[in-house]
């Protein structure tokens, strides 16, 4: 974007704002007081229970970090065992909009009991918050924003999508660290903003028994996805990358891609929990944000079932599983099929008064789905 007012106009309105990622255990009247207050009293829909555990960023909550006003929270766990949160347009100060950096992140140690609601640790470079990939905010990138994170061993791997005017996607490229997130270094890997239909702007991903899965959508939210796999040692050569397509009526590796949903696909997120995976993404055409059980990423999801998580509401209506201009949902870590754990984004485009990541929790998903 050229201006915040231009990225306003662009994604705003009812359906929200594009992104610019244990619990259990047993009751306890201590654990009952660790839990924050709860805005609104958990309901149950289709056979899930939801609960707004929390809000996790705000100026009295990370404005200590220098982050008063951020969105998305795309979440890995770190090679040390801590997580890492990376959030897009990232503000502090006086008004929304001032000391613009993205991506920016936090660390949090809260790795168990998550439906007490996670906390951050600390600030990737320091106080405030750095930006974590050096570019200036101007007319030849106007900011970069991060669609998903993955650890590797003892690597972390940032997908971001690079933007000339907010919308106009130039490339994604991916990022590595192996400090746990303190540094990051270009990997020179590059995907053409043009490539595939603009299907391999905005990313999610998850490994599994040798081989990184990839999911892959246009930025603006226009597009179905399309699935390719890559060696994590190939991660970033976008050459080694292997397409899934269609062959006849056959789905083969190497063929495509095609697309493999009819949905149109927004911020998204592939994890494996156990033995099954979980995708959720932001449905924006029904203004919400959806989930899917899979059994594997290659399965048919056009009949594969779905269920609404969350649904997008008024700013006057807004309830537990009503969410005025939502967007996003990246898996927490820590999360289980049955106790599933997201970062949902909220921002008010009419005023910017409210631009944050809060933490959502859907208990018995995999008894639904």
């Amino acid at each position: 974007m050229s201006s915040n007012i231009s990225r306003r106009l662009l994604l705003g309105g009812a359906a929200g704002a594009i992104g610019t990622g244990i619990a259990g255990g047993a009751w306890t009247p201590a654990a009952a007081a660790d839990r924050p207050p709860l805005e609104y009293p958990p309901v149950w829909a289709d056979g899930i229970k939801i609960t707004k555990v929390k809000n996790l960023t705000g100026p009295d909550i990370t404005g200590k970090f220098g982050l008063d006003w951020v969105d998305l929270g795309a979440v890995t766990r770190t090679p040390d065992g801590r997580s890492l949160y990376v959030f897009g347009d990232s503000f502090s100060g006086e008004n929304w909009g001032d000391n613009w950096r993205s991506p920016t992140a936090l660390w949090s140690k809260t790795r168990h009991h998550l439906e007490r609601g996670v906390t951050f640790s600390g600030s990737v470079g320091g106080v405030p918050a750095a930006q974590l990939i050096p570019y200036e905010h101007g007319e030849e990138i106007s900011t970069i924003i991060p669609s998903d994170v993955i650890t590797i061993g003892n690597k972390i791997y940032l997908h971001a999508v690079v933007n000339q005017g907010f919308g106009n996607v130039i490339w994604s490229g991916i990022w590595v660290s192996s400090d746990n997130g303190a540094t990051w270094k270009d990997s020179g890997a590059r995907f053409d903003g043009h490539a595939h239909n603009k299907m391999l702007n905005l990313c999610t991903w998850e490994y599994d028994n040798g081989w990184v899965y990839v999911y892959t959508a246009e930025f603006l939210r226009e597009s179905p996805m399309i699935l390719h796999r890559v060696r994590p040692w190939h991660l970033t050569d976008p050459d080694k990358w292997e397409p899934w397509g269609k062959v006849g009526n056959k789905w083969k590796w190497g063929a495509g891609p095609d697309t493999v949903i009819d949905d149109i696909i927004g911020e998204m997120s592939l994890r494996k929990l156990g033995k099954r995976w979980v995708f959720t993404w932001f449905d924006g055409p029904n203004y919400r944000i959806s989930a899917m059980v899979l059994n594997h990423p290659t399965q048919d999801l056009r009949k594969t079932e779905r269920v609404t998580l969350l649904h997008g509401s008024g700013w006057g209506n807004q309830d537990t599983n009503h969410v005025a201009q939502l967007y996003g949902s990246y898996v927490i870590p820590g999360s289980t099929m049955n106790d599933l754990h997201l970062t949902v984004s909220q921002w008010n485009t009419n005023d910017n008064s409210i631009y944050r990541v809060m933490q959502y929790r859907f208990e018995h998903l995999g008894h639904r789905l």
